[in-house]
C-alpha cells in the first residue's frame, strides 16, 4: 500500500470557496484485506486523540456527523476503493483551516498523508483618499486603506496614464504614496491595488494640482483685515465710553434737580394745651 502525494502539502483557500485534499493510493500485491479509508483532524496536542471525520469501509461511506466540520464533506471520487481517497469540503470558512490526515489501509499493507488547509478572507474593496490639499508645490499624500482581509496584505500603487512621479514613496505596507513636492504634472488618475494569497482588490482615485493662493494678496488681505478689525473695535469702545458718559451726567443733574425742588421741613406749632399745664404751681 502506498499513498501518493496529489497537490501540495499546504493548501491556500478563500472563504466561501470549495477544495479538495488530495489522497490517492496505489494496491500493493500482498495487499488481500478489507479496504479501510479514514480522513481525522490532526490535533495540534500529541497527547489528544485525532478527531475521525469521514470514513470507507466494507463499501460504505461513513460521516461523522458529531463534528463541527462534518458539513459539507464528501469523498472527491464516486468510487473511493478504485485508487482516489481524496476529500472534497464545500463552502470554506476559517474554521476549516486545519491539518487533516488520509489513512488507507488493505492489510497488511496501510500508509498515510497529512494535508494542511488555510483558509483566508479575500480582500474587501479599499478605499482611496486624498490628504493635503492638492496645491501645486506643497506635499500630498494618496491614502488606500482595505478594512477587510486575511495578512499580509500588500498594496500597490499605479497611474493610469503613465508612470508614478520619480520622487514618490510607497509604502506596501500601510498602502500609501507620498509626493513631496506636487506639480501639474503629477495630475491624474491613480490606482490602487490590494492583493494577498487569495484574492485582489482596487480603488481609484482623481489626483488634481490646485493653483496654491496669491501669497502677497493673503498677507494684504490679513493686514488689511487687522486694521478694519481695530478700527472696528476703537470705534465700538468710543461708543460704549460716550454712552457710559452721558448715561453718568444724566445721572449727576438728575440728582442735583431732586435737592433743589425739596422744600424745607415745616416746624410743628405748640399745643395751647401743653403750656397751659406746664405753667401751673
Amino acid at each position: 500500500m502506498q499513498v501518493t502525494a496529489t497537490g501540495p502539502q499546504t493548501i491556500q483557500k478563500a472563504e466561501g470557496e470549495s477544495a479538495i485534499l488530495g489522497c490517492r493510493y496505489t494496491v500493493g500485491p500482498l495487499d488481500t484485506g478489507g479496504l479501510d479509508i479514514e480522513w481525522s483532524v490532526v490535533s495540534p496536542d500529541t497527547t489528544q486523540k485525532d478527531q475521525l471525520l469521514m470514513s470507507y469501509s466494507s463499501g460504505t461511506k461513513y460521516i461523522h456527523e458529531n463534528h463541527a466540520l462534518a458539513k459539507g464533506l464528501g469523498f472527491a471520487a464516486p468510487d473511493p476503493s478504485v485508487g482516489d481517497a481524496s476529500l472534497s469540503i464545500a463552502l470554506l470558512s476559517p474554521a476549516h483551516s486545519l491539518t487533516y490526515q488520509c489513512k488507507v489501509k488493505k492489510s497488511p499493507g496501510v500508509d498515510m498523508r497529512k494535508v494542511s488547509l488555510v483558509v483566508m478572507v479575500k480582500p474587501s474593496a479599499p478605499k482611496c483618499w486624498v490628504e493635503g490639499g492638492e496645491l501645486v508645490g506643497e506635499p500630498v499624500i494618496l491614502h488606500c486603506q482595505c478594512a477587510k482581509g486575511s495578512t499580509p496584505l500588500k498594496y500597490k500603487w499605479r497611474r493610469e496614464s503613465g508612470a508614478l512621479p520619480a520622487t514618490a514613496t510607497k509604502d506596501s505596507v500601510t498602502g500609501e504614496l507620498k509626493i513631496s513636492n506636487h506639480s501639474k504634472s503629477f495630475a491624474g488618475i491613480y490606482r490602487c491595488e490590494v492583493n494577498n494569497a487569495v484574492g485582489t482588490e482596487h480603488c481609484i482615485i482623481n489626483l488634481r494640482a490646485n493653483k496654491p493662493p496669491n501669497r502677497a494678496a493673503v498677507i494684504v488681505g490679513t493686514i488689511v483685515g487687522s486694521l478694519l478689525l481695530i478700527i472696528i473695535l476703537l470705534v465700538i469702545t468710543g461708543l460704549l465710553y460716550w454712552k457710559l458718559s452721558s448715561r453718568c451726567h444724566s445721572e449727576k443733574e438728575f440728582s442735583n434737580d431732586i435737592r433743589e425742588d425739596v422744600p424745607p421741613p415745616e416746624s410743628r406749632p405748640v399745643s395751647r394745651h401743653t403750656s397751659r399745664t406746664s405753667s401751673r404751681p
